[in-house]
């Protein structure tokens, strides 16, 4: 995996934006704090796919992104755990059925693994570049249907058991 200021260096070849950027800087803090309050999560791949989960925003701010962001490391030879956080940062993640509906890909983009969890329920916590509540995430998600809704939320819940009371 690359090192240090690479993954600057990589989102900006992507064509991310500076504020994508940013955003992604304070999701790898949330994301990191979680991985080591957790014990159990690979803070590396946390790190990595924390900064790259909005990679795919270089080519598209639609809910596109995550898959596209997700071809893009593949194409780039990143490791497929790191190409897996970025395709299911999405809200709770979507099934296969829910892709194919929203005309993406039909492949199942649900977090399973630990360190794509923590990234997505990171990235739910993080508006801009600002961290917020799971109350505050959820307040401006009222277009989303209220399964989507407590998916996030159950999401986040399962994250801060794991993480504990530091968390």
């Amino acid at each position: 995996m690359p090192e240090g200021g690479d993954c600057d260096r990589l989102l900006r070849e992507a064509g991310c934006s500076g504020k994508v950027i940013g955003h992604c800087h304070v999701v790898r803090t949330v994301s990191l704090r979680y991985a080591g309050s957790s014990g159990l999560a690979d803070t590396g791949l946390v790190a990595w796919g924390a900064c790259l989960h909005d990679i795919g925003r270089g080519v598209t701010h639609s809910l596109h992104h995550a898959q596209r962001g997700a071809a893009h490391c593949r194409e780039i030879g990143l490791p497929e755990e790191v190409a897996r956080i970025v395709e299911c940062h999405t809200g709770a993640g979507l099934s296969a059925d829910e892709c194919t509906l929203l005309r993406l890909l039909p492949i199942s983009c649900i977090p399973e693994t630990l360190e794509e969890r923590i990234v997505a329920a990171s990235d739910n916590l993080v508006r801009g570049n600002e961290e917020i509540t799971i109350y505050g995430r959820l307040a401006r998600s009222y277009s989303l249907s209220r399964r989507t809704r407590r998916r996030i939320y159950h999401l986040w819940l399962d994250v801060e058991l794991i993480a504990g009371p530091s968390g």
